[in-house]
């Protein structure tokens, strides 16, 4: 018999990391609060469940991702939640990008009904979970981490074990402002050329041969010069995780300066509109445009 893994939050990110363990053989239980969104599922052949309490039931792993630290609290501590209701010794592997002091409270609250809980987060967007490439970075119990390496494997190109609780959570931060500041610059860079009216072909095949040529600078730099906003990182989302590491730094006395100037962009262009966007639309909110319709 094939483990059961329990999939909770079938969003933009969880559906095609689902829709890879189906594929790698496992047996799956999902649950999505938008129900919708977890019923295509059936045809695949995945058992659709009506609540978190439901879909951790004989499963020996869960795989939660769903939006912030206040998802991943009604997700894993509520009455019905994960904690309160899968069995001992199941792992939970918390894909979320949520605060370090958030994965420390899960899993001492995991550690007393016998659960191991993984902070897990991934490195990789939309096409990264759909084509196995995300990276993972895990914080907590070693040997659990080693126990879920087939279900790490089935998503994704890379795993690490980063520390102890909490580490997955902080690293994916550090990671996630990088990205935040390295987007910010492009936008401002691409704007600045595109009112200097640089040939659009010119610019992408140049600064993607530069000093700061990546895999964001591939992926991003088309969607600004090509104006296709369709969100593969919600911008949104960008601006929480922001939130979320100047929010650390402060805990940790350390400077941010630079992280606090990018937040202030990503905040000011959410709460002009432009939220739901990829995080490329920030070329449009730097260049005074209105967020489209």
């Amino acid at each position: 018999m094939p483990d059961t893994v329990a999939f909770i939050g079938l969003g933009a990110m969880g559906a095609p990391m689902a829709s890879n363990l189906l594929a790698a053989g496992f047996a799956l239980r999902v649950f999505n609060r938008r129900a919708d969104r977890a019923r295509p599922f059936a045809e695949l052949g995945a058992t659709v469940c009506a609540s978190v309490a439901e879909a951790v039931q004989d499963a020996r792993f869960v795989v939660s991702i769903v939006s912030d630290d206040e998802a991943t609290r009604a997700v894993m501590l509520a009455e019905g939640g994960v904690v309160a209701s899968a069995a001992p010794a199941t792992i939970v592997v918390d894909s979320s990008t949520n605060t370090p002091a958030m994965a420390r409270e899960v899993a001492l609250a995991a550690a007393a009904r016998g659960l191991a809980y993984l902070d897990a987060p991934v490195s990789g967007s939309v096409p990264q979970s759909r084509n196995r490439e995300l990276v993972f970075m895990a914080g907590g119990d070693a040997a659990a981490f080693e126990a879920v390496r087939p279900l790490l494997d089935a998503m994704g190109r890379m795993a690490l074990h980063v520390g102890a609780s909490g580490a997955g959570a902080t690293i994916k931060l550090v990671n996630n402002m990088l990205a935040g500041t390295m987007t910010a610059a492009l936008a401002e860079a691409v704007s600045i050329a595109q009112a200097a009216g640089v040939d659009p072909q010119a610019a992408q095949a140049i600064l993607s041969e530069g000093p700061v040529a990546s895999r964001l600078v591939r992926s991003k730099l088309p969607k600004m010069l090509g104006r296709d906003f369709s969100a593969q990182f919600q911008l949104a989302l960008m601006d929480k995780d922001l939130r979320y590491f100047l929010a650390l730094a402060q805990q940790l006395d350390r400077p941010a300066p630079i992280a606090s100037l990018v937040r202030g962009q990503f905040q000011a262009a959410r709460r002009a509109g432009f939220g739901t966007l990829d995080t490329s639309a920030l070329v449009a909110h730097i260049g005074g445009e209105a967020p489209p319709h």
